[in-house]
């Protein structure tokens, strides 16, 4: 049986360009604020969530921070693991094996970019070894592997580069009501259209920036949060689902585990899309957001194009979407996920300022990692 959880404290660190800290800062400056946010003290945490690319980094980090928890879970499915973590967590919980969970990470992708140590997706690696079957042929990771998505959805459905740019100028305009989004130029469809192409039919600003930066959310029970500083922002339904590694993998182009999470998200929740009032989707291109609106149903497989047309996502639009400026205007690391439940719990608890969504009851999260390779959903609500 399921206990009732709820995020109580959010935050993330400093973000953008930071090459005076490292990841191990970020992560320690994000749970600090948000164990503020709480009114918790890091003595209260028994339960650890963290992943990343170095071997064995949730230890590094649980000894950095100065925490021994009594139940630890690394689980490492890319983009998408700070929403597994929420379904982990609940779970966690419901059993008995902790009651305050930490959810938390970093990197500082653009500082190691300027530095020379970039981290390199484009030859694959002996342990990974179907790589051996797309790198020789230019498709290294992430950007081909989309593109090849966005190609098919194009192919099939006839989907076009100009609605493609609806969803980077919709996120933008959010962007712009962020104070701490990177990018907050106004930015048009000739814009998108105009900039370089990185990978037939992608082009620039169809892609998410490189950035600093890290998260920490804090789950709990409803008995503890009771007594906290913030409503609790409850964690209503939970789905995860993962069905390849490799794109040549993907079962179909047009198809993302989206569908998969979503539904069980849902059927938990015992609510609808008609039900969501804020939208936040991994959007490491824009082709990925395009795909969960329609995996997650918020329009039929196909139409996911002319459904995003007139500004539909942007604010004023009937479908508030990525209202923080999403990971291609406001701050993409590498592993996006975190920032969604953090840009949902402040829309719920009504701290979204100038990008406030008014009313705003629910909220629906959707990370996804790897090539379009693993979806976790999750569905939160106030009272």
């Amino acid at each position: 049986m399921m206990v009732k959880t709820a995020i109580v404290g959010a935050a993330e660190s400093d973000i953008g360009y930071t090459p005076d800290k490292t990841l191990l800062q970020l992560i320690a400056q994000a749970t600090k604020r948000a164990l503020d946010d709480a009114g918790l003290a890091k003595s209260d945490i028994d339960g650890f969530f963290c992943s990343g690319w170095i071997t064995m980094e949730s230890l590094m980090v649980a000894e950095y921070l100065g925490i021994s928890p009594a139940y630890s879970d690394s689980t490492m499915p890319g983009g998408a693991s700070f929403e597994f973590h929420v379904e982990h967590a609940v779970a966690a919980i419901s059993a008995g094996l902790c009651e305050v969970a930490l959810i938390c990470y970093a990197e500082t992708r653009l500082s190691d970019r300027k530095r020379g140590m970039g981290m390199n997706f484009a030859t694959g690696s002996a342990q990974e070894p179907e790589e051996q079957f797309e790198a020789p042929y230019g498709c290294w990771i992430p950007i081909p592997t989309y593109a090849l998505a966005a190609q098919r959805h194009m192919y099939q459905y006839g989907t076009t580069s100009e609605q493609l740019a609806q969803i980077a100028v919709a996120t933008r305009k959010w962007a712009s009501l962020n104070p701490v989004a990177s990018m907050r130029d106004p930015l048009t469809i000739e814009d998108v259209l105009a900039s370089p192409m990185m990978s037939t039919p992608l082009r620039l600003r169809d892609c998410c920036l490189v950035s600093d930066g890290g998260g920490a959310v804090i789950i709990t029970t409803a008995e503890r949060a009771r007594d906290l500083k913030k409503k609790p922002v409850w964690v209503l339904g939970c789905g995860e689902a993962h069905t390849h590694r490799s794109i040549s993998g993907m079962p179909d182009l047009t198809v993302s585990p989206a569908k998969l999470s979503g539904e069980r998200a849902f059927r938990m929740a015992g609510l609808s899309p008609s039900h969501i009032d804020v939208l936040e989707l991994y959007d490491s291109f824009t082709i990925t957001v395009l795909l969960e609106l329609e995996d997650l149903g918020f329009c039929p497989k196909g139409e996911g194009g002319r459904f995003v047309e007139g500004q539909r996502l942007a604010p004023g639009g009937s479908l508030p979407t990525n209202t923080g400026g999403g990971g291609l205007s406001c701050v993409h690391t590498g592993m996006f996920g975190i920032f969604l439940l953090i840009e949902a719990a402040r829309q719920l608890w009504g701290e979204g300022a100038a990008r406030q969504v008014a009313g705003a009851k629910t909220a629906l999260c959707n990370g996804i990692g790897g090539s379009l390779s693993s979806s976790g959903t999750v569905i939160l609500g106030v009272d």
